[in-house]
């Protein structure tokens, strides 16, 4: 079966957990969950805009875990931040406390990974169509979790078609590592997630997430969009 991450921004809307069950009632089998952050070097505009509508509700790191600690959720749930937070003393025991699993920190060094003290987190990392074979295969035998394949040179965000890089990424990554690779950043519909899963063992789905959370829409009408991503990487896997 092909995975399917949905990302949600934490604190976005008032009762922005619902989300959660949403997605999880959809078919999800993970989420993605952003703790909002000021300065983001690898978001694009809709996230951005995410962020900063958290921000300016007066959501902090600490209270979106503290949602997510009282939240009741089924399926892992991975966090997502950058390294001026994750590098916190304190940071890996509140990911624990607030029963989160897997966490991604996309500005954090490769060498600088054994300063992140977050035991019995699964820390994933990414791979990008840049990394040389050195270093994907250094990616792929450290990441934990699975592998976060970014399909493009640049930031998160909509984008009308795959990108041809997102496929061959994935393909060198099956070759370096055991664990699953998910292909993210620019899966904008279900047939582009169904693209990508033709190599690839799952998908990421952000910024088309987001817009429509942004845009008004309420738990039942993104919850029928990840079950629309679903339905697809589903019937992709049955006719390969």
């Amino acid at each position: 079966m092909k995975l399917l991450m949905p990302y949600i921004t934490g604190g976005v809307v008032p009762g922005w957990t619902a989300f959660l069950d949403a997605f999880e009632d959809a078919g999800a089998d993970l989420i993605e969950v952003g703790l909002p952050f000021s300065d983001p070097t690898v978001d694009g505009p809709t996230i951005q805009e995410a962020s900063d509508a958290a921000l300016a509700r007066g959501a902090t790191p600490t209270s979106v875990l503290h949602d997510l600690a009282e939240a009741r959720v089924g399926i892992p749930l991975v966090a997502s931040t950058y390294a001026n937070i994750a590098l916190r003393p304190g940071f890996g025991d509140a990911l624990t406390t607030a029963g989160v699993t897997g966490l991604i920190v996309p500005d954090l060094p490769l060498d600088e990974l054994d300063g992140l003290a977050v035991p019995g987190v699964q820390v994933s990392l990414l791979a990008s169509p840049a990394t040389p074979d050195d270093r994907l295969a250094e990616i792929g035998r450290r990441s934990q979790g699975f592998v976060y394949a970014v399909s493009i040179m640049g930031t998160t965000g909509e984008r009308d078609r795959l990108a041809p890089s997102a496929v061959t990424l994935a393909a060198r990554l099956k070759q370096v590592t055991d664990l699953p690779v998910l292909v993210g950043f620019g899966i904008s519909t279900p047939e582009q997630a169904g693209e990508a899963a033709t190599v690839a063992d799952g998908v990421i789905v952000g910024a088309a997430v987001m817009r429509r959370i942004l845009d008004g829409a309420g738990p039942a009408e993104v919850g029928a969009f990840v079950a629309a991503l679903r339905a697809e990487l589903s019937r992709g896997a049955s006719v390969r």
